[in-house]
Formats: C-alpha cells, sequence, structure tokens
C-alpha cells in the first residue's frame, strides 16, 4: 500500500488532484494534516515534517474554517528558505467530510474539529450519562458527513451496565452503541468492526471520559498522558491538548480530540431532524403540515408521548436543539451580512483614496 493510500487517500481525492487548473506547479506535494500547533502543522505523505501556510494561501482564506485542520489533505512545497527542511502549504483539497462545532467566544466562527473522518466515536462515561449531551455531539456528526458510534466506556464502575446501554438504544434506535472498559482485558475488541486500516476514526467527548486510556490502549503504548483520577468523585481529569492524528498498528488511524467544555453544534435544522429520525417519523402522522409539536390538536408526537412510545425528554431535547439551531443560524446570517458590509465600506474608502491620489497629482 503506498503512504498516501495508508493514509486514507481515495478517490475522492484523486480527482480533485486531477482537475488541478495546470498552471499549478507541478512539483506540488501532497500530505495530511497529523498535527496541528499554533499555526504550524505536522504533516504525512509525499512529505513529512512540518509546514506553515503561505502568504497566498492567508490571503485568500477569509474564514478560519477554511484553514488546514488535523485530517486535511494539503498541497505543498518545500521551502527554499531558512534551510530548516519545512514546508510551505499552498492549497488545501475539498474535505469529504469535516466535524465542526460553533467557536467558543462572542465571534460567530466555524471551528473544524476534524476531517475527512469516516467514524466518529462518542466516549462517555456511563456512570453519568447524559443522552442529551450524546444528541448535541449526533448533530454535529451528521452534519458532518461520517457515521456515528457511541461508546459508553468505564463499565467496571456499574453494576448492570448492559441494562444501561439497552435504555439508550432505546432513546436512539438509529445508532450504534458499544460497552467497555479502556482498563480491562481484552475490552476494546468491541471497537474492532470500526478500525479497518486506511479509515479515520476521531474520538470525541467531555473531559475526563476515558479517551487517551482508550488512545493508549490502541496503540500499545502510553501515548497519551494519563492524569489520575480525583478522590473527591473518582473521576478522570482531562489531559489532551491538542488534537493530532495516530497510525494505529492495525492500520486505522485516530484523531483524538481535547474535552470541549462548550458544544454549540455548526449545524441547520435539517441536521438536528436528521438525529430524531424517529419523531420526524411520528410528525408524517400530525395533522398539521407546520406542527411545532406543542398543544396542537391532531399531534402525532405528542400522542406518542401520552402512549409512552416516546420519551418526553427527548421530545424536549429535540425542541432545545431546533431552538439552538435556529438561533445560531439567524447569528450566521447577521454576522455574513455585517461582514459583507465591512469589506464594501474598505472597497469604498480604497477607491476614495485612489481617486483622492489621482487628483493630487493632475
Amino acid at each position: 500500500m503506498s503512504s498516501l493510500a495508508r493514509l486514507g487517500w481515495g478517490p475522492f481525492f484523486e480527482q480533485q488532484i486531477r482537475s488541478i487548473d495546470a498552471s499549478e506547479p507541478s512539483r506540488a506535494l501532497c500530505s495530511r494534516v497529523i498535527q496541528e500547533e499554533r499555526g504550524a502543522y505536522r504533516v504525512a505523505g509525499q512529505f513529512d515534517g512540518w509546514a506553515e501556510i503561505s502568504g497566498r494561501f492567508r490571503r485568500h482564506a477569509p474564514q478560519a474554517a477554511d484553514f488546514p485542520a488535523v485530517g486535511d489533505w494539503v498541497l505543498l512545497a518545500r521551502s527554499d528558505a531558512g534551510g530548516d527542511g519545512r514546508a510551505l502549504i499552498h492549497g488545501r483539497l475539498e474535505r469529504r467530510s469535516a466535524l465542526s462545532r460553533t467557536a467558543a467566544g462572542r465571534r460567530v466562527d466555524e471551528q473544524i474539529v476534524a476531517a475527512n473522518v469516516d467514524t466518529i466515536l462518542i466516549v462517555t462515561d456511563v456512570d453519568d450519562l447524559s443522552a442529551r449531551r450524546i444528541e448535541r455531539y449526533l448533530t454535529m456528526i451528521w452534519d458532518a458527513g461520517a457515521v456515528p458510534v457511541v461508546v459508553l466506556n468505564k463499565t467496571d464502575l456499574v453494576a448492570e451496565p448492559s441494562r444501561v446501554a439497552d435504555d439508550l438504544r432505546g432513546r436512539l434506535p438509529f445508532v450504534d452503541i458499544v460497552t467497555l472498559s479502556a482498563i480491562g482485558p481484552a475490552s476494546l475488541d468491541a471497537l474492532a468492526p470500526y478500525l479497518q486500516p486506511a479509515t479515520t476514526v476521531a474520538l470525541v467527548g467531555s473531559s475526563g471520559v476515558g479517551k487517551s486510556t482508550i488512545v493508549n490502549r490502541l496503540v500499545g503504548h502510553a501515548r497519551q498522558k494519563v492524569a489520575a483520577i480525583r478522590e473527591s468523585d473518582g473521576r478522570g481529569r482531562h489531559t489532551t491538548t491538542s488534537r493530532q492524528l495516530i497510525e494505529l498498528p492495525g492500520g486505522a488511524l485516530l484523531i483524538d480530540t481535547p474535552g470541549m467544555r462548550e458544544l454549540l453544534p455548526w449545524a441547520d435544522a435539517s441536521a438536528v431532524e436528521a438525529v430524531f429520525e424517529d419523531i420526524e417519523q411520528l410528525a408524517g402522522g400530525c395533522r398539521f403540515a407546520d406542527c411545532a409539536h406543542a398543544s396542537e390538536p391532531g399531534c402525532a408526537v405528542l400522542a406518542a408521548v401520552d402512549a409512552g412510545t416516546l420519551d418526553p425528554d427527548r421530545l424536549e431535547s429535540f425542541r432545545r436543539l431546533l431552538r439552538e439551531a435556529a438561533f445560531e443560524e439567524r447569528k450566521r446570517d447577521k454576522a455574513a451580512e455585517a461582514e459583507h458590509k465591512r469589506r464594501w465600506k474598505k472597497i469604498h474608502q480604497a477607491n476614495k483614496a485612489l481617486y483622492r491620489e489621482r487628483d493630487r497629482h493632475r
């Protein structure tokens, strides 16, 4: 297997290379981003080592999400300056999938968590399970274009982990759910079907749920630092501080991510509706096409809640995520409008300055 194929290269990216304009330099190399550190990128492929963004790329990337992220395929050339063995990134190939969220803070920005991922493992603590938080992750993943799998870790901490898993399967009927204890013998065998050679798998989850322990077990040695559990509540503390792509012994590619303190999916209503497909199916039986499933007569969704076949908490989670998606979409529209006005203002100011300079020299 070639170095590119081993790193997840496929027809989707090959087609892009073939269609690149002939004016692009023929010496361009293609590599995959395997680590990002403060604007520097470690890549592997046709060039192995560290690279940085070229000035041209920076000028033509209007949004933060346009810059490379871990998992991206980039076009680069060896740097002639400094003799430090680095390269300059001149382009980024279109993403086949992208896990993103709304960046923390006041600005309305999309933050790419991982790119070109096939499967995303949502790791959670079976003893501190939050179905609503999992549904938030699922909204992100559906919008990303990847396949979600829920991993209930630390099964050694509860008496009946299978019952917890069955309850969650009842709430999430369209998602694979596996249980394991990352510190137990052979417990990671449950992940084997998702760790095929040259496929990219990402780990997401809150701080302290055991992602780093899972990574260390999969790699076969202590690659990621793991902190001791807190004596106050017996839970782990998060130690991963940056995203990186790791090649596992079996050939799968694993992206570990830091825990997310603030989780706002960068998604629209369609992504939310896809996560709650059971509610959408029920909604087809509502009397009114625009039924809000609140108090309308003839609402099939409310009837399912009354009959006990739909968890009322799942319906409330659906409503909340829809409201948040609508709110974030409105913010993005306003931010886009403000950016459009700002850019045109700069253009007008530049034109005025040009005319003043021309008149001065007449």
